[in-house]
């Protein structure tokens, strides 16, 4: 049940991050990227 939460929360957040980035200014790669490494920063912390 988690699991299919995780998911669900997944695709709902990666929606809303497509939409902003197609009204952020710059590269839609540089934000990825950034985006990218903050998730993995939040994931290594919370260890």
């Amino acid at each position: 049940m988690a699991y299919q939460t995780t998911i669900g929360w997944s695709l709902i957040s990666s929606g809303i991050v497509t939409l902003v980035l197609g009204f952020l200014p710059g590269s839609d790669l540089t934000w990825g990227i950034t985006l990218l490494v903050l998730g993995a920063i939040t994931l290594y912390i919370r260890q």
